[in-house]
């Protein structure tokens, strides 16, 4: 019997499945974030790989029966980026004396795309820290919207309109801007009270800028216009996306899976879209996804090799 292991590393924690050659999953387990653009090749090579032990120490085979590992992981779009963490886990790999023997890796979003539709075509659009689109036609053929990271990308996200909400809050503290629910939801829940105090926990404590969506849902909910205003508006973002891979994929019909924190969960923002969606859109249609993002991993290990089998 052949086994494929699929891994959807996030940033936030990782999944890992084991299937055999009919595609029936065996296992599940999860681990450790593993962002290794962020968090280095080394230690995010060591934990995949023992996600992977796991799957064989629960089913009782050997590393020789692993027949493919596809990890999509966040950061690895990009083919260079994506051949160092192969080579990271060849290499943690061989210190174990561990035979695998197909290890590809390549960017979470394409896993999940996969699973989403298992393996049919079809399109996502991903709102979570960061945001993405992608999509696939008839002929395998893949497109991209989107994706750009936090410094030049990433509308519609957790990140960037955390970002966006701080900003309305600097500009209250200054002054320069109508009073908003965000700055009191701020200073309850994070103690921030200054515009020292927002100073210090941005550019020297790390503060987790997309946490801060979450306190702009809660001030739209209570009627908040600046709130109101920032969803609206990062609203219209992911609307862009949608409209932009209507254009590029060229279906009659699209269908699109929404995936991610900000908009696969029931919150104001969610409510929003999928509304906007129904009024703008005719012509898509939201599906909800068939497998997990893991589990398209597990189908993209396997169309691999039968990629290089024929």
């Amino acid at each position: 019997m052949r086994y494929y292991i699929g891994i959807d590393g996030g940033g936030t924690k990782s999944v890992c499945v084991i299937a055999d050659e009919h595609k029936k999953q065996l296992h599940e387990c999860t681990g450790g974030p593993t962002s290794f653009l962020t968090m280095g090749v080394e230690p995010v090579s060591e934990t995949i790989f023992g996600l992977i032990a796991e799957c064989i120490e629960k089913l009782s085979i050997h590393y020789n029966q692993i027949e493919a590992v596809f990890v999509g992981s966040t950061g690895a779009g990009r083919r260079l980026d994506a051949q160092q963490l192969e080579a990271g886990i060849r290499a943690v790999a061989q210190k174990r004396n561990a035979n695998l023997k197909n290890i590809f890796v390549d960017s979470d979003a394409l896993a999940a795309l996969e699973g989403a539709f298992s393996g049919n075509p079809g399109s996502i659009l991903i709102s979570g820290t960061g945001s993405i689109m992608y999509g696939k036609d008839e002929k395998d053929k893949l497109y991209r919207v989107g994706g750009f990271g936090r410094f030049i990308g990433d509308e519609g996200s957790a990140y960037h309109m955390g970002k966006r909400a701080l900003n309305t809050v600097a500009r209250q503290l200054d002054g320069r801007s109508e009073p908003t629910l965000i700055t009191n939801l701020l200073q309850k829940e994070f103690h921030i009270l200054t515009q020292d105090d927002l100073i210090t926990q941005i550019y020297r404590n790390h503060f987790d800028i997309a946490s801060v969506a979450r306190l702009v849902f809660q001030a739209a909910d209570q009627g908040d216009l600046q709130a109101r205003k920032i969803i609206s508006e990062e609203l219209e973002e992911l609307l862009s996306h949608i409209r932009t891979m209507e254009k590029k994929i060229g279906v009659q019909n699209l269908e699109v899976s929404l995936i991610g924190s900000m908009i696969a969960k029931d919150n104001v923002f969610s409510r929003m879209l999928r509304e906007k969606i129904k009024t703008v859109f005719p012509n898509v249609r939201l599906k909800e996804a068939k497998c997990s993002p893991a589990f398209g991993a597990v189908l993209l290990a396997q169309k691999r090799m039968n990629a290089l089998s024929n």
